[in-house]
């Protein structure tokens, strides 16, 4: 039994309500911590190869301490006479006891010496320091993804240390905007990126570059935005030079970019005030991507749209007067509209654009008229008519053929004939070419490669999924051509031969 006869000690209990009142933790907390230093200040006294442990009425501060000894079977091997004890010999005490259970030697209340005082002092401290730090961490964490403010307390390497209160921040070179400069005694706002927990306490992360923190500039100045009638969809920024933010309006009769600008544009200056004079372009958010796109490049003026879902990329005709306000300075504003989109946005001249569509005619006409032995008016028809390649003419239904003006169904029979021969002798010939040059079977599943392009990798020792994988995008594009993929069709086209690999690691 532990020893239960000790004095009430009221000052015991007066000095934990105090301590957690002052350092704001947990009452408990302070309790533990007493219990872990008078339990040093035992093994001080007994030895540390004792297993003595403490306890504190919560209500009295009476003082109980004791010497716990496990108890073992007896063919055991006892590590630590001190603090094991055989069963038979646990018997003497107790009968009824087993292995597993405790020996309970009541000690004697200890009068603190000087060191011993010292020592729990020291954990007291220690103990206070983690649960105030541990309580730090668990308030700043839930801080991540809002703005604080802070007074610049240093600068180290280039780094900002800001006092934020009851702790420090760092606000880090990357996370500052360009030609921002500060001083000790500053006042700064920034977003908490991150909190991690270390010895030393939380490290709070802060950041004045990233998208979100003009996201939340923006919810605190427009109050439509905080009352969720206007909706920020997506934010693109070059850091202390331009930025885009897109906007929709949940109600129909508020304009969610003239809520943002402001009467007078008192809004959106107090944000780009706050973020050292970056331009921002407000930009009017639509389900139609089309349209969506035509508003993200503005200034410029888009005459055209072309959308390869597929791909993930998006093409903007533009005149050639405007092609430079399209691309933007250092190609800025094509960049940003990009990342607000989230697909790669190529920016065409009307002429570009005709010039290519005129060569990649040319290409198909000459394909149709070589492998179905037809004059040129006929191949331009085709094509006109939407055909890209001889399998949709050797397998489409007859009668689309036969409607297309001056065809009929004896001309669309025998268009259809000869497709479907050049396409039963072209596959004739890949699987020839494929057994000599011993090309993997899983290579042709390939989303993207045509036989042409199969044939071609395996001419340059690309023959399995694993060679393919271990390319990258340019070396890819140099194998098959620069004409015939795009860099995000490359990676697409790589990543897909990747797949097993991480089947594999699953």
């Amino acid at each position: 039994m532990e020893n239960t006869e000790n004095m009430p000690r009221p000052e015991i209990v007066l000095v934990a309500d105090t301590v957690a009142r002052e350092k704001n933790i947990d009452k408990e907390d302070v309790f533990t911590a007493m219990e872990v230093a008078i339990q040093k200040a035992g093994r001080s006294r007994y030895g540390f190869e004792h297993d003595i442990r403490a306890k504190i009425d919560r209500k009295t501060g009476a003082i109980s301490l004791a010497r716990y000894r496990e108890v073992v079977a007896d063919d055991a091997e006892v590590e630590n006479e001190a603090a094991q004890i055989r069963l038979s010999d646990a018997k003497a005490y107790n009968k009824a006891i087993k292995v597993g259970e405790f020996i309970i030697d009541p000690l004697p209340p200890i009068d603190f010496g000087r060191i011993a005082a010292q020592t729990a002092k020291q954990v007291i401290v220690q103990k206070v320091r983690d649960a105030e730090r541990n309580r730090q961490y668990e308030e700043y964490k839930e801080k991540i993804g809002t703005i604080v403010n802070g007074t610049v307390k240093r600068i180290e390497f280039g780094n900002v240390v800001l006092d934020i209160g009851k702790t420090e921040a760092i606000l880090r070179r990357d996370e500052i905007i360009p030609r921002e400069k500060f001083k000790n005694g500053d006042r700064v706002r920034a977003y908490v990126l991150d909190v991690r927990r270390e010895n030393r306490g939380p490290q709070i992360f802060l950041s004045r570059t990233c998208p979100e923190f003009m996201a939340k500039l923006f919810t605190s100045e427009v109050p439509e935005i905080y009352d969720g009638i206007v909706q920020i969809m997506g934010v693109a920024r070059d850091p202390g030079s331009k930025a885009k933010i897109a906007v929709k309006a949940n109600d129909m009769t508020i304009d969610p970019v003239g809520a943002c600008v402001g009467l007078r544009g008192i809004r959106v200056q107090a944000v780009v005030t706050e973020l050292q004079g970056e331009k921002i372009d407000i930009v009017p958010y639509s389900e139609d991507k089309a349209q969506y796109l035509v508003a993200a490049l503005a200034p410029a003026e888009v005459t055209k749209v072309v959308i390869d879902e597929e791909n993930g990329r998006m093409e903007a005709v533009v005149p050639q007067e405007q092609f430079s306000i399209a691309i933007g300075r250092r190609g800025q504003n094509v960049k940003l509209a990009s990342q607000l989109l989230g697909a790669d946005i190529d920016v065409l001249t009307e002429e570009q654009e005709q010039e290519r569509r005129a060569n990649e005619n040319k290409v198909r006409s000459q394909r149709f008229m070589e492998a179905l032995d037809v004059d040129e008016m006929i191949a331009h028809l085709l094509i006109a008519e939407g055909f890209s390649t001889i399998d949709e003419i050797a397998f489409v239904d007859l009668k689309e053929l036969s409607e297309i003006e001056g065809f009929d169904e004896d001309v669309a029979t025998e268009l259809q004939r000869r497709a479907k021969e050049f396409v039963e002798k072209r596959n004739k010939d890949f699987a020839k070419k494929s057994k000599d040059l011993g090309i993997d079977e899983q290579l042709k599943t390939i989303e993207g490669l045509d036989q042409d392009m199969i044939i071609k990798l395996a001419e340059n020792n690309v023959k399995t999924l694993d060679d393919l994988a271990d390319l990258a995008a340019d070396e890819l594009i140099e194998v098959l051509g620069e004409d015939t993929l795009t860099e995000v069709e490359a990676n697409r086209i790589i990543m897909a031969a990747r797949e097993h690999w991480f089947a594999d690691e699953k």
